[in-house]
């Protein structure tokens, strides 16, 4: 019998999987994984994702031994150790679903070069490629992006999961995922992952227990301390749940009511539209005007970003969101905003530092999501607000009663009072232990639109006569 592999990516599931399905329908299936630190370069997956994904392939590899089936393991180069298999095992082709990621496109194109690839649309509620104006250009705006799409849902209806997937004669041999070491050891810093169950099954039962509230979704989302958000974005992130499976049972759930939760999937697919469309958005600014931005660099710069990586701003809901971040691998979506807009319109951080961190840190960290949401902040980005637009975290705080969500992650404010926890160095209760502001709301602002306005006009003289480092990029590797 001849055989073909199945080449598994973000993509971690045996539900609506077309090109399981279309493997299955036409012979003998070769389940693979290969972990690729090399190709992706310095995008490779994170520490937070390598928790999961341990996790995330563990429970893939039961599923598919319930099947009769097995998940083959190998570490390398993705082109390399693909048509490797391929020799090995006499396999006659691949499928796989369609990525966009710059790195993914490079080996599909590589691998097509060589043998037969087939690539699946069914990751993704659209090929954004089809996605299209009346001109026949592609969308870079949100908006009509999102209206275009709309036009097309609903999506397909997701497919079952396969009863049985036919065995090859032979296994080729797999790694043991104990000895690709994903799991932190000295120190085990994932302690507070705990509350998650990655996989297919912790998908699905997390959107069943979500579903009942979806119809609430829009007015609680933006309060961190109500159970208001999905937490659905690691497993869509490694693909445990389709986005088509999404959509069919929010609509159903709740109609008209579901839109703000489908846009927020559709918002994600979007930092993907663009990422397709500018391969380096997730290094180089979406406006030109940035490439001159004077951001912060020097001992100075480099201490107040350690003290927004740790926590340690001296902003309740700040140091709230860096801790939660850093405790579970997650960030309630408002809190992100807040924070990210903190460490580049307060702190006149470059936003790819930024970026680079919540790469390492969020279990949900895409390539596109990342890279949109930051330059969305940062108003570099081609579909942003203007950066004088910046987020007051002392008026966000208590706006969205951030109170409980500042005692469960900043325990030294927990005995505060509601009307003193959301800035405590204004009432005179800071505790013992608890920093001061590292900067003053007023005093940011102020420097804040003074180096937008030596972007803008390109006066760097006078900005740097008024006291701030204009030394250049700093990047680095977090």
């Amino acid at each position: 019998m001849s055989s073909a592999l199945l080449w598994f990516r973000q993509d971690l599931r045996l539900h609506d999987h077309p090109a399981l399905a279309a493997a299955v329908a036409r012979g003998a299936v070769i389940p693979v994984y290969v972990l690729d630190d090399e190709t992706p370069e310095e995008w490779r997956i994170g520490g937070a994702q390598r928790w999961w994904l341990h996790h995330s392939l563990s429970a893939l590899a039961r599923s598919l031994a319930v099947l009769s089936s097995r998940l083959i393991l190998r570490r390398g180069r993705a082109a390399d150790v693909l048509l490797g298999l391929m020799a090995e095992t006499g396999a006659d082709s691949i499928h796989a679903h369609r990525a966009y990621e710059p790195w993914w496109q490079r080996t599909d194109a590589e691998i097509a070069g060589e043998v037969t690839l087939h690539l699946h649309d069914g990751n993704h509620l659209a090929n954004p490629r089809h996605l299209l104006n009346g001109a026949g250009a592609r969308y870079r705006l949100f908006t009509p992006w999102f209206n275009r799409l709309l036009e097309q849902m609903p999506p397909p209806r997701p497919l079952p999961a396969p009863d049985h997937i036919p065995t090859p004669d032979t296994w080729p041999a797999s790694d043991e995922l104990a000895d690709w070491a994903l799991l932190p050891t000295c120190p085990d810093w994932s302690q507070g992952f705990g509350t998650w169950t990655p996989g297919e099954a912790g998908a699905r039962a997390a959107f069943r227990a979500f579903l009942p509230k979806i119809a609430d979704y829009a007015e609680v989302r933006d309060f961190p301390a109500l159970p208001g958000t999905a937490r659905l974005s690691p497993h869509i992130h490694f693909g445990e749940i389709s986005p088509t499976t999404l959509w069919h049972h929010a609509a159903k759930q709740a109609g008209a009511h579901a839109r703000t939760f489908l846009s927020e999937v559709a918002w994600r697919e979007h930092g993907l539209n663009l990422v397709d469309q500018m391969p380096d958005y997730a290094n180089s600014n979406g406006r030109a005007v940035f490439d001159s931005f004077p951001w912060r660099s020097g001992a100075e710069a480099d201490a107040d970003f350690t003290a927004w990586t740790r926590g340690q701003t001296g902003y309740p809901v700040v140091d709230a969101g860096m801790r939660e971040l850093w405790q579970t691998g997650w960030m309630h979506n408002r809190v992100r905003m807040i924070t990210a807009s903190f460490l580049v319109k307060h702190l006149l951080i470059d936003w790819r530092r930024g970026e680079r961190w919540f790469w390492d840190c969020l279990l949900d960290a895409d390539l596109g999501a990342n890279a949109m949401n930051w330059q969305y902040v940062a108003g570099s980005g081609v579909d942003a607000p203007v950066f004088s637009r910046m987020m007051a975290p002392l008026v966000q705080s208590p706006k969205f009663e951030m109170a409980d969500y500042i005692r469960a992650f900043v325990p030294e404010l927990a005995h505060l009072r509601d009307d003193e926890i959301h800035a405590p160095h204004e009432t005179g209760v800071s505790p013992p232990g608890y920093p001061l502001p590292i900067i003053g709301h007023v005093e940011a602002r102020a420097r804040a639109l003074a180096a937008w306005e030596a972007a803008r006009t390109g006066h760097h003289d006078a900005l740097a006569d008024g006291g701030i480092a204009l030394s250049g990029f700093d990047l680095i590797r977090m």
